[in-house]
């Protein structure tokens, strides 16, 4: 039987998430109850990509977060690993079959690989919890990677034993290695539920432990590229490689050189100078572009590399342009920044060297991030003229 301080305790903490889901009172940016619409791809695209299948818990949870890599095509909820054929939503839920709640990832492996997948599937759950994932309790709740070859096999066993020696996370891996057997697609409603109700999912998020979980114990120690980098070692990224394809098809006529310094003086304004080669920063709302509304694409003011997009940018109230991801991440470069007493994450650009700004981890859905930048490091290319200076390779992105 329940003792009294156990009901009391149950019942107070019940009122706490009903007084938050009422107020919306989590931190972060407000969401509104509707998000851009994401490009659709047809069973056949689907067919062509290749897939992974990770099980972390409530599936909503994973959608976003793979979702806004590049390369990734699409993200469905579903159920997988069990005996039973096409389960429903309602006996998985209350534990009547042998299927884990998971999500199947359809991705290009020429932009991006299955470690970079897995790597970012670590940073939304807690691997050591055996009994579930957060406020979800259960074994269809419990983590799982299936694996479809043993290439795959040997990079998640190798993750795991990292993570292990890394001794962060107050206990040794639990989520399960297993071979794919079946997937089964989720109903309907439960599809992109981050992007057809917003509100509630982050709610959900944060009052489930989840969220504050991915702050506290992965966002404070690590960015997407240095646990990967952990995890497996130095290797070439596939962004880079996209990033060097893309690059030619707007620098055709040879590899950028950046110019030397008495050059740089003579054609960047002083603030320009500043910020991108002496690291600095702008003042904050008298700046060029933190309140451009226009679409378009944003480059670098050294070298004309492709940087961020318009349909990414968000009004965060900083008086500085934010992003909530790059156009594309080969093209930016993190590295850790302790200046001002303070543990930071700066960002520059891959070609030009130039000091953007920096990345914090209070964005909007769905990647959680806000890229901070300069507007003296950045020069706008307004949609219309995009094709006139060479960059129509990203005008896919306003379609």
């Amino acid at each position: 039987m329940m003792s009294r301080w156990m009901r009391n305790g149950l019942a107070l903490a019940v009122v706490s998430l009903v007084w938050l889901y009422a107020s919306g009172s989590f931190h972060g940016f407000k969401i509104e109850e509707s998000l851009q619409e994401k490009k659709s791809y047809s069973r056949e695209d689907l067919k062509k990509a290749s897939f992974a299948v990770f099980a972390g818990g409530c599936f909503w949870c994973l959608e976003g977060p793979l979702e806004e890599l590049s390369g990734v095509l699409e993200v469905e909820s579903g159920y997988a690993g069990g005996k039973e054929v096409n389960p429903s939503y309602e006996d998985v839920a209350r534990g009547n079959t042998s299927h884990r709640e998971a999500v199947k990832v359809y991705y290009e492996p020429g932009t991006v690989d299955f470690q970079t997948l897995l790597t970012k599937f670590w940073m939304q759950i807690n691997p050591a919890d055996e009994g579930g994932q957060f406020a979800d309790r259960g074994a269809h709740y419990t983590s799982a990677v299936y694996y479809k070859d043993p290439q795959e096999q040997k990079l998640i066993q190798q993750s795991i034993q990292r993570m292990n020696e890394l001794d962060f996370l107050g206990g040794i891996v639990k989520t399960k290695v297993l071979p794919y057997t079946n997937f089964y697609k989720a109903e309907e409603y439960h599809q992109d539920y981050y992007r057809k109700k917003p509100q509630h999912y982050s709610r959900y998020k944060q009052g489930s432990g989840r969220g504050p979980f991915i702050e506290s114990v992965w966002k404070s120690r690590f960015t997407l590229n240095s646990l990967r980098e952990k995890l497996f070692g130095k290797i070439e990224k596939q962004e880079d490689k996209k990033a060097d394809k893309v690059y030619q098809t707007f620098s055709k006529e040879r590899p950028f050189v950046k110019p030397d310094t008495e050059t740089l003086k003579k054609t960047l304004t002083p603030v320009q100078y500043y910020v991108t080669q002496e690291d600095g920063t702008e003042r904050a709302f008298q700046n060029e572009y933190f309140d451009e509304k226009r679409e378009g694409i944003y480059v670098d003011i050294v070298s004309g590399e492709p940087l961020f997009s318009s349909t990414h940018k968000f009004k965060s109230g900083t008086g500085w342009p934010s992003f909530y991801k790059p156009l594309i991440d080969g093209n930016i470069v993190e590295k850790e920044d302790h200046s001002f007493f303070m543990k930071r994450v700066e960002v520059r650009s891959r070609w030009g060297d130039s000091h953007l700004g920096h990345v914090f981890d209070d964005g909007p859905e769905p990647t959680g991030l806000r890229y901070c930048i300069n507007s003296a490091a950045l020069r706008f290319i307004p949609k219309e003229q995009m094709r006139e200076k060479g960059y129509e390779a990203f005008l896919k992105e306003f379609e």
